[in-house]
């Protein structure tokens, strides 16, 4: 009898885990008049965004209040991360893309939190733009301790051309590659761990003859494998969620003229990447599709141009969620405790709420 209740409780338990619902509260942040790009937080309260107008926004109080650390003119800055709360990379798309962008620099450091930010010097090729920066945290023993190495990789960009910087030493010293015999734009960089890893890709820098890629890297970004190819025309990806070792998703961007054309789609894996199935999104032209993030491997969230969707059931099935207009960039994290938490930003920025 003991048994049986103890399973029946266990199993009452797993419902309540399996049921629980978030939604996303809109914080107060200064207007801006598109989409913004990325955002990054090291805790619930410590975080920080970036925009098109070259700022650096910082929060102490989980995005109750924002204070500007940063605003420089002819800067768009298109992503950033931090390793802890000192040291920290924001990347710019660079110029010859969108009008009065005339910063040439493709990516600034701090390591005061962002009070102040210096131009990030690198070996190897030349950089024109970053869309996106992952951080893999990896475990060592040191002198007898415990201790951690932070391995720093940034892609870019949309419009092309393909390069990578790589970081070993966190961000002491870079090296950059072309990434132009894979693809000839990038748009999203996720690193398993120091090994292993994804890429968003397109086949060609003319949209017109573009197809959304995905490239899987096993060796720590030395070489790449293309996994995924759609076969139609005016696709790329853009944004990459990995909940787990085997599943994961990318948003699918299509931008076909044709108004017939309205099916929205997101690639899946389930196992680690090896293989990819397109699944349906929302019929509609206009929801070009942007972030995407998963609470678990079933539980996640899409961002597109006109609103945000939600799935509970692995993408078989969407419902419209708020996460306002354009939502780029969706980052979940869990504490030690395995508690999850999480940020978006578009046209403007969302805080994960767990309702009871």
């Amino acid at each position: 009898m003991k048994k049986i209740l103890t399973i029946g409780f266990l199993l009452f338990l797993l419902g309540t885990v399996n049921a629980q619902n978030f939604s996303w509260q809109k914080l107060n942040t200064d207007p801006y008049p598109g989409k913004q790009d990325d955002i990054s937080f090291i805790d619930e309260q410590k975080g920080w965004y970036v925009n098109g107008y070259g700022a650096i926004y910082h929060t102490i109080d989980g995005g109750l209040t924002w204070a500007k650390q940063l605003e420089k003119k002819g800067t768009f800055f298109r992503t950033i991360a931090f390793l802890n709360e000192s040291v920290g990379f924001a990347g710019t798309v660079g110029t010859d893309y969108f009008p009065n962008v005339t910063d040439t620099i493709p990516l600034y450091g701090t390591k005061d939190g962002g009070n102040t930010w210096a131009p990030v010097t690198y070996k190897g090729n030349y950089v024109k733009g970053l869309c996106a920066i992952d951080v893999v945290k990896e475990q060592y023993i040191n002198h007898g301790k415990i201790d951690f190495k932070y391995h720093v990789y940034a892609v870019g960009r949309v419009g092309s051309p393909a390069n990578m910087m790589v970081s070993h030493d966190a961000g002491e010293t870079w090296i950059s590659s072309s990434m132009e015999g894979n693809c000839k734009m990038l748009f999203d960089i996720k690193m398993l761990n120091k090994n292993q890893g994804f890429a968003c890709a397109a086949s060609s820098d003319d949209i017109t003859t573009s197809h959304a890629v995905i490239l899987k890297t096993i060796d720590g970004a030395k070489t790449w494998q293309k996994v995924y190819e759609s076969e139609r025309p005016f696709e790329t990806t853009w944004k990459i969620a990995v909940p787990s070792a085997n599943v994961a998703y990318v948003t699918i961007q299509s931008y076909n003229p044709d108004p017939n054309i309205k099916q929205q789609r997101i690639a899946k894996t389930i196992d680690g990447g090896k293989t990819w199935v397109e699944q349906n999104l929302v019929e509609e032209n206009r929801s070009r599709e942007f972030g995407v993030g998963f609470i678990t491997e079933n539980h996640g969230f899409v961002g597109t141009y006109t609103g945000g969707f939600e799935t509970k059931d692995g993408g078989q099935t969407w419902q419209k969620a708020d996460l306002g207009i354009a939502c780029n960039k969706i980052r979940i994290y869990k504490t030690p405790e395995n508690k999850t938490y999480g940020y978006a930003i578009g046209v403007n920025v969302y805080k994960l709420q767990n309702m009871p």
